[in-house]
C-alpha cells in the first residue's frame, strides 16, 4: 500500500518520513485528485436546493487528503529536495494547478455557490461562517466562474504555465546558490574573519575535500559574515558579485526570460478577470486594498526614510575616509565598513555577542517567552518521524496538559534546502465532528552550524530571524478555527506578518534575554550593560534598512502593475525602478529580480509591501505590551485571542481594533525606527 493513502499509524498521525519514497508521491496525488473530484461531485449532484451545510462545508471539507500529501511533498521539495524531486515538482504542479481550475471553473459547483450567497442575509450564520462564505463566493468570481468557456480555457493554459515556471524559476536560484563557492588558500586573505567563520570555512572544505583550504558559499550563514568582516576588498568584491549574479548570468540558469514570461501571464491573467493590473487583483483582497494605496504607504515612508538613510551612508563614507578605506564606498564594502562603525561607536558586534546565543538555549528562550505569554509547554518527541537528522520535534502542550500541537525545528544549511528561513504547515488545525485537529507546524532555516570546537552560536540577526520564524508558528499552534481555510496562517497576506515581527521584539528586551542568554562557556547570564549597548544599536542604519525595503517593495509593484508594452529588459527596468531609493552606484551584472524568490517563487507578488505595512502594527501592538508590561498576561490574552488564535474568521482590522482598542498608527513605526525626532 502506498502509505500516503492509508492512516498514518504514527504519534498525533504525523507524517511517516522514513516510509515516504519519491515513487509514493505522484500516485498518491492522482488517487487524491481523484476522491476530490468525487467529492465535488457529491455536491453538484446533491438534488436538494444549495444550502451553507450541503454546499458551503463540503467543498470546505473537501481535497484534504490531497492538502495532506502535497503539504508533504512541497514542505520537502523546499528542505530536503533533490533532482528527482525536482523533476517530481514539474509533473505535479501542472496536475493541482489543473483540478483547482476544475473546481473553480465548474458551473454547477459555482451555480450552488451563488445561490447560498444571494440569500445569505436570512441565513443567520456567525461571523466565521460569513466569512468562509464571502471568502468561497469571491474565490471563484476572482479566478474565473464567469468567464466564457473561451477564457475558462485560456485561463486553465496560463495556471499550468505559471506552476511550471515558478518552480524553474526556484530551481535557477537553487543551483546557482549552491553551484558556486570561493576556495582560500592564503592565510593572509583570511585577515579580519572572526575564528568561527574560520573554523566553518575549514570544515565546508574538508566536506568537499580540499586540504588546508577555506571555502566559503554563498549560504547566508557564510556570505553575510565574510561580507561583514573580511577585510580583502577585493575577494568581497568577487563574493558580492557572485550572490548579486544568481540568475542573471550567461548560462542555463538564466532567469531574465522567466521573469517576463510570469510577469506577462500574471498580466494576462489579470485582465481576463476583469483587473487592470495582477496588483490590483492581488491587493482587492489585502488590507492595503489597492495599488494607489501602496504606492502612497511606501511614498511616505520614503520622505522619511531617505534623508536619514542618505546621513548614514555619509558618516560610514566619512569613516571610511578616516580609516584609510576607499574614497566612495561601493556595495561590497556596506557592510564591512557598518560592522566596523558599529562596533566602534556601541562598542558591539557579533563577536561579542554570539557567546551568548547558543542555538539550544535561544530555543529554549523562545519557548521561554510563548510559555510566560501564552501558557504553553514544549517537550521533545523523540518517536516523531523526521525527515533529516538535523530536524528536531516537539509536542506543545498548555499548562493544564492539553495538547498544542506539534513543531518542527529544522535549523541548518544543507544542499538540498532553499536558502532563507520560514515557516511552513504539514496540517492545519480544524474542528470537525466535535473534534479539533491540532496543528502540525514547523520552522526551516539556514543558521550557523557547530564546529568541531563549539557548538551552534548564533549571530544576533540569527536569534531575530528565529523569534520571527516563531511568532508565525505561534500563529499556527494557537489557531482556534471551525475551517482549516480561516485557520492560524490563512489571513490577509499583509496581515500575516503580525504575529512574527511582534515577536522579535523580546529580543531586546531585559526581562526576556535574562531567561536564556547565557554565555556558552561560564554560564554567565549577559550582562546588563550589553543589552543596553544592543537597545542602542538597534537603529544603527535603520534609515538604509528601510530603504532597502522600500525598494524591494516599489520594484515588486512595478513589475506588477506596469503594462507589458513598458517593459523592457530586467536590467534596465529594474535599475529605473530602483534609482529612488538607492545611494550606493549600481553594479553592472547584479540584478535583484532574478532571484527574488519571494515575489517570482513564493507568494509574495504585488505583496513585499507586507514587511514593512504589518512593521506599522506590530510596532503599534508592542507600544501597548510595554504599556503594560511585556509579560502582561491581560495584554497576552488579548493577542492570542483577537489575533494568534483568530486567524482569518473576520476582516483583519476589525481583529486588531479588538485587541488594540484603535486602529494602528504609523508613527510608533517612524519613532521606534528613529525615523521621526520626537520634540
Amino acid at each position: 500500500m502506498n502509505p500516503l493513502l492509508i492512516n498514518f499509524a504514527t504519534p498525533f498521525d504525523t507524517a511517516p518520513f522514513s516510509s515516504l519514497k519519491n515513487e509514493h508521491y505522484l500516485p498518491a496525488i492522482q488517487e487524491a485528485i481523484r476522491l476530490g473530484k468525487q467529492e465535488i461531485n457529491q455536491i453538484t449532484h446533491n438534488p436538494a436546493p444549495a444550502t451553507f451545510e450541503n454546499t458551503i462545508v463540503p467543498l470546505e471539507r473537501s481535497g484534504e487528503l490531497l492538502d495532506r500529501v502535497s503539504s508533504i511533498f512541497f514542505n520537502l521539495n523546499a528542505a530536503e529536495t533533490n533532482s528527482e524531486m525536482q523533476q517530481l515538482a514539474k509533473e505535479i504542479s501542472p496536475l493541482l494547478a489543473a483540478y483547482g481550475n476544475d473546481i473553480i471553473l465548474d458551473e454547477a459547483l459555482f451555480q450552488r455557490i451563488n445561490q447560498v450567497y444571494e440569500t445569505k442575509k436570512n441565513l443567520q450564520l456567525n461571523a466565521e461562517e460569513a466569512t468562509l462564505l464571502d471568502k468561497t463566493y469571491k474565490s471563484f468570481i476572482r479566478n474565473g466562474a464567469q468567464l466564457p468557456e473561451s477564457g475558462k480555457a485560456r485561463l486553465r493554459e496560463i495556471d499550468n504555465q505559471l506552476a511550471r515556471l515558478s518552480l524553474v524559476f526556484g530551481e535557477n536560484v537553487l543551483h546557482e546558490t549552491n553551484s558556486y563557492s570561493l576556495e582560500i588558500t592564503n592565510l593572509e586573505d583570511l585577515k579580519g574573519l572572526p575564528e568561527f567563520l574560520r573554523e566553518a570555512a575549514a570544515q565546508a572544505a574538508a566536506e568537499a575535500g580540499k586540504e588546508n583550504s577555506w571555502l566559503f558559499t554563498l549560504h547566508l550563514p557564510s556570505y553575510i559574515p565574510f561580507m561583514m568582516y573580511a577585510e580583502n576588498r577585493e575577494l568581497r568584491q568577487q563574493l558580492y558579485r557572485a550572490y548579486a549574479s544568481r540568475g542573471c548570468q550567461d548560462n542555463a540558469y538564466n532567469n531574465e526570460s522567466v521573469v517576463l514570461d510570469i510577469v506577462k501571464l500574471r498580466q494576462e491573467r489579470a485582465q481576463l478577470l476583469g483587473f487592470e493590473t495582477h496588483a490590483h487583483f492581488v491587493l482587492q483582497e489585502r488590507m492595503a486594498e489597492t495599488p494607489g494605496k501602496v504606492s502612497r504607504f511606501l511614498q511616505d515612508l520614503l520622505i522619511h526614510a531617505k534623508p536619514v538613510a542618505e546621513h548614514e551612508v555619509q558618516e560610514l563614507t566619512n569613516y571610511a575616509r578616516q580609516i584609510s578605506g576607499p574614497e566612495n564606498l561601493q556595495r561590497w564594502d556596506l557592510s564591512f565598513y557598518s560592522e566596523k562603525l558599529k562596533k566602534e561607536k556601541y562598542s558591539i558586534d557579533d563577536e561579542i555577542l554570539k557567546p551568548y546565543f547558543q542555538l539550544e538555549k535561544v530555543i529554549e528562550g523562545v519557548f521561554a517567552v510563548s510559555g510566560k505569554l501564552y501558557g504553553l509547554v514544549y517537550k521533545e518527541n523523540t518517536e516523531i518521524e523526521t525527515y533529516h537528522p538535523d530536524v528536531k520535534v516537539y509536542e506543545v502542550q498548555d499548562e493544564e496538559g492539553q495538547h498544542i500541537g506539534i513543531f518542527y525545528c529544522d535549523f541548518f544549511p544543507r544542499p538540498g534546502k532553499r536558502n532563507g528561513a520560514w515557516m511552513t504547515s504539514y496540517r492545519s488545525q480544524k474542528k470537525e465532528h466535535g473534534h479539533d485537529h491540532r496543528p502540525h507546524v514547523a520552522i526551516v532555516c539556514n543558521f550557523t552550524q557547530p564546529t568541531p570546537s563549539k557548538p551552534a552560536l548564533l549571530t544576533f540577526n540569527e536569534v531575530r530571524t528565529l523569534f520571527h520564524e516563531f511568532g508565525h508558528a505561534l500563529h499556527g499552534l494557537l489557531a482556534n478555527s471551525t475551517y482549516s481555510s480561516l485557520s492560524g496562517t490563512h489571513v490577509y497576506w499583509d496581515f500575516v506578518e503580525l504575529p512574527s515581527q511582534v515577536f522579535e521584539n523580546w529580543t531586546t528586551e531585559k526581562e526576556s534575554l535574562d531567561l536564556f542568554a547565557r554565555h556558552y562557556q561560564t554560564g554567565e547570564p549577559i550582562p546588563d550593560e550589553l543589552i543596553q549597548r544592543i537597545k542602542e544599536s538597534t537603529n544603527f542604519m535603520a534609515g538604509y534598512a528601510t530603504l532597502r525595503q522600500i525598494g524591494l517593495a516599489r520594484l515588486d509593484l512595478a513589475w506588477h502593475t506596469t503594462q507589458t508594452d513598458l517593459w523592457e529588459d530586467v536590467f534596465t527596468f529594474e535599475n529605473k525602478i530602483l534609482a529612488e531609493t538607492e545611494i550606493l552606484p549600481f553594479v553592472k551584472g547584479a540584478n535583484t529580480s532574478c532571484s527574488f524568490s519571494h515575489i517570482f517563487q513564493g507568494g509574495y507578488s504585488s505583496g513585499y509591501y507586507s514587511y514593512k505595512w504589518a512593521e506599522v502594527l506590530d510596532a503599534d501592538a508592542f507600544e501597548f505590551f510595554q504599556e503594560k508590561g511585556v509579560f502582561n498576561k491581560q495584554t497576552a490574552t488579548l493577542f492570542r485571542q483577537h489575533i494568534l488564535s483568530a486567524g482569518g474568521s473576520e476582516p483583519p482590522m476589525i481583529l486588531y481594533k479588538r485587541f488594540r482598542g484603535k486602529e494602528p498608527s504609523p508613527l510608533a513605526l517612524l519613532k521606534r525606527n528613529g525615523l521621526l525626532k520626537v520634540k
